[in-house]
């Protein structure tokens, strides 16, 4: 496939030794080739969504931030644990911000969803949820393979947090190359 792939990465967890940010930092050893990614800014100071603000100071600096960076990308990927059987809260509130601009960054835009946690379904009912949320936003989301990382804690060393489970490795890797296919057909 011609040219170079633009991903976003757009981590939920708000710690960077979470198996979500390990999750992350695997993708480009496991990417095809011309696949680059670029991680999402910040958005752990964007306050708790209020129209007041909006009406008042519009959008904050963070915000506008992270609309630039799904803007600019070619597609999104989305990883992210699962709290309390749903989207973790400033996620959540990040993308209740950039939904409410005009021109709304995730309309039309490729994305795919992955998740790690240390039970047994693996994020799954967040990515549930998750895709709910993304539907409302217009995205084009890819299907499958679906990556939930159940039982983390094996699957990644517990010193470096490398990804060392060889089948999780390889599911993501024919996520990634299935996901560039998919970003070349929509994005044409």
């Amino acid at each position: 496939m011609a040219g170079e792939l633009k991903v976003l990465t757009i981590c939920g967890s708000l710690r960077k030794n979470s198996y979500n940010h390990a999750l992350v930092r695997a993708l480009p050893a496991l990417a095809p080739s011309g696949m680059t990614f670029t991680e999402a800014p910040p958005f752990d100071t964007i306050p708790f969504y209020n129209q007041d603000i909006q009406d008042i100071d519009g959008f904050p600096a963070p915000v506008q931030a992270l609309a630039d960076a799904v803007r600019n990308a070619d597609g999104v990927i989305i990883v992210t644990p699962e709290y309390n059987w749903t989207i973790p809260g400033a996620l959540k509130n990040a993308l209740d911000w950039v939904s409410r601009m005009k021109d709304q960054p995730f309309k039309e835009k490729p994305v795919a969803l992955q998740s790690a946690s240390g039970g047994p379904l693996g994020g799954s009912r967040m990515q549930y949820h998750m895709r709910q949320s993304l539907t409302y936003l217009n995205v084009f989301l890819f299907g499958t393979p679906e990556i939930f990382v159940s039982f983390a804690p094996t699957k990644f060393d517990k010193d470096t947090l490398e990804l060392t489970d060889q089948p999780t490795r390889d599911i993501i890797k024919t996520q990634l190359a299935g996901f560039a296919a998919f970003i070349h057909r929509v994005n044409g």
